[in-house]
């Protein structure tokens, strides 16, 4: 049985094997557990959102300064848009258009997007204004765009090479883990 545990991470420890406890624990929190409902009761993304903010809050400075971490899944109704899923943070933007903000151009190209100043990034959709850079990772099935991990931080330059590799085994990860 799972339980708050999972979302414990020891201090100290390299952001490689933050992530890869991040991992491990996913693959468990997800095993036999493949609902995605239509009503937005999303158990799997609501547990993957927990242990991306537990583990960027455990990681040394800067990736412990994130101030926000989920999803936006493509709306059954309108596919070129995304709708706003489990996270953990601030309240957030409801909607974004395929093409608008970060989240949107990421979901558009289905390739991550790192921004180290989104100050700097054409479009970006400021829905907290405390955010200093970020990180879109598409999460996709069958080449098609199901949602994005969207991760901010309050610190400019946070996100690097080895966020976008673990970020992106989590999206593979969460692609085949749900009846999406």
């Amino acid at each position: 049985m799972v339980h708050a545990d999972a979302s414990k991470f020891a201090a100290n420890i390299t952001k490689k094997e933050t992530y890869t406890q991040v991992l491990e624990q996913a693959e468990t929190l997800f095993d036999g557990q493949r609902n995605w409902l239509l009503i937005l009761v999303f158990s799997n993304l609501a547990n993957a959102a927990s242990l991306i903010w537990h583990a960027q809050k455990s990681m040394s400075y800067p990736s412990n300064q994130n101030n926000w971490a989920g999803f936006y899944v493509v709306d059954p109704v309108n596919e070129k848009q995304l709708i706003l899923g489990p996270f953990m943070g601030k309240v957030a933007c409801q909607t974004i258009a395929f093409g608008q903000g970060v989240c949107g151009k990421a979901a558009q190209a289905k390739e991550t997007i790192v921004v180290p100043d989104v100050n700097s990034f054409p479009g970006h959709i400021a829905c907290d204004r405390d955010t200093n850079s970020e990180i879109v990772v598409p999460i996709l099935l069958k080449d098609k765009v199901i949602g994005v991990i969207d991760c901010d931080s309050a610190v400019a330059n946070t996100f690097d090479s080895e966020d976008r590799k673990y970020l992106e085994k989590l999206a593979d990860l969460l692609s085949l883990a749900c009846n999406w």
